[in-house]
């Protein structure tokens, strides 16, 4: 069972689209206040998904990238 603080098996799209539906809702207006909040802490924990994604995505890249050289593993000559 997922609860709304267990966010460890989101991945990037599902918290990404979960978080686009959250903001449209948000904008339509039409709810209560309480209703609001609970939208925008929930917005809250899946832009930190995404961002834990993305910073994880990124040490990758760039662990990648230091591993190939300073010139991004290519050998040209001359």
């Amino acid at each position: 069972m997922t609860t709304k603080t267990d966010e460890a098996g989101l991945g990037y799209e599902q918290a990404r689209d979960e978080l686009i539906e959250v903001v449209r809702r948000l904008e339509a207006g039409g709810t209560s206040l309480e209703e609001s909040l609970a939208l925008w802490e929930r917005g809250e924990e899946l832009a930190k998904v995404c961002r834990r994604w993305l910073d994880g995505a990124r040490a990758r890249l760039d662990a990648a990238l230091a591993e190939s050289g300073p010139d991004g593993g290519a050998d040209e000559e001359g």
